[in-house]
C-alpha cells in the first residue's frame, strides 16, 4: 500500500511539472503574439490555455482521490494540499497568458502595443517566460536557493508594471483609448503571472524548510 501511495505522489509531481512546462509554452507564444501581431501564435496560446485548464482539473481530481483513499498525515498531507494550491496557480498562469494572447487576437491585423511601450513588454514577456522555466525546474527538483532567486526576480516585473501605469497616466500620453485599455490589461496579466510564480516558490520553500514567509 505504501508503494502505491509513493507512486501516486510521484505522479502528482510529474503532472505538476508537465503543467508548468505547458504554462511556459503558453506564455512564450502569447508574448510573441502580443508583440508581433501573430494571430496564429495567439490562437495556439488560447487553445493551449484551455487544454491546460483541463489538465489542472484532472490533477486536482487525482489529488482528491489520493486524499480520500490514503488519509495521509504530516508532510505527505502538506505535499498534497500544496499540490492543489500549486495546480490552481498554474491553471491561473495559463489563463493569464491566454488573456494576453486574446488581446493580440482581437486587435489583429493591428498591433496591441504602441511603439513607446514595445521595449517594456518585450522585457516583461521575457521575464515571465524565464520565471516560468525556473518554477518548472523548481517543481522537478526542489531547491530553496532557486526558490529565493525566483522571489527576488519578481521585483523587476512589478517595477515594469508600475512603469506602464506611469506612462499611460502621464500628460504626454497621446495614444487612443484602445491602446490604453490593451496595455493596462496586458501589463496586469504579466504582473499577476509573475506573482503566481512567486506563490508557487513560497509553497515549495515551505515544504522544504517548514518555514513560512509571507511575500510583500
Amino acid at each position: 500500500m505504501r508503494e502505491v501511495f509513493q507512486n501516486q505522489l510521484t505522479d502528482v509531481q510529474t503532472r505538476l511539472v508537465e503543467i508548468a512546462e505547458s504554462v511556459t509554452n503558453i506564455m512564450e507564444k502569447a508574448s510573441k503574439a502580443f508583440l508581433n501581431n501573430d494571430v496564429t501564435l495567439a490562437d495556439e496560446a488560447i487553445a493551449l490555455a484551455e487544454a491546460n485548464e483541463n489538465r489542472a482539473l484532472a490533477l486536482d481530481e487525482l489529488v482528491i482521490r489520493v486524499l480520500a483513499k490514503q488519509s495521509p498525515v504530516a508532510r505527505d498531507l502538506r505535499v498534497l494540499v500544496s499540490a492543489l494550491r500549486i495546480s490552481a496557480s498554474l491553471e491561473r498562469m495559463g489563463a493569464l497568458a491566454g488573456h494576453i494572447a486574446a488581446i493580440a487576437r482581437y486587435r489583429f491585423p493591428g498591433s496591441a502595443v504602441p511603439e513607446s511601450l514595445r521595449t517594456t513588454f518585450e522585457e516583461m514577456g521575457s521575464l515571465d517566460v524565464e520565471l516560468a522555466r525556473k518554477v518548472t525546474t523548481l517543481l522537478a527538483n526542489t531547491d530553496v536557493d532557486l526558490a529565493r532567486q525566483i522571489q527576488a526576480e519578481d521585483a523587476r516585473v512589478d517595477e515594469l508594471h508600475r512603469g506602464v501605469f506611469d506612462i499611460v497616466l502621464a500628460d504626454d500620453w497621446k495614444e487612443n483609448a484602445m491602446y490604453t485599455v490593451d496595455v493596462t490589461l496586458a501589463s496586469r496579466y504579466h504582473e499577476r503571472f509573475a506573482d503566481h510564480v512567486v506563490e508557487i516558490s513560497t509553497k515549495v520553500s515551505y515544504l522544504t524548510t517548514g518555514e513560512w514567509h509571507e511575500n510583500d
